[in-house]
């Protein structure tokens, strides 16, 4: 399970890095993650103090720091 949210993470930081500022749902899409590992994976690279978030119009968005 932990393998699998830290390569979830990875791909959420490779769309970040590639693609720049995204929202939540983008990123789900373009990665095709469900609700969990999107979360989960985003709870990982929060707590490794790599996301800035911003909220849009009650969206949130996610980019690299």
């Amino acid at each position: 399970m932990k393998e699998k949210i830290g390569t979830d993470a990875g791909q959420i930081w490779n769309v970040l890095s590639e693609k720049g500022e995204q929202s939540v749902k983008e990123l789900k899409k373009i990665a095709k993650l469900t609700d969990k590992e999107i979360y989960a994976a985003i709870g990982w690279l929060a707590r490794e103090e790599k996301l800035f978030f911003k909220k849009i119009e009650e969206e949130l968005h996610l980019s690299l720091t």
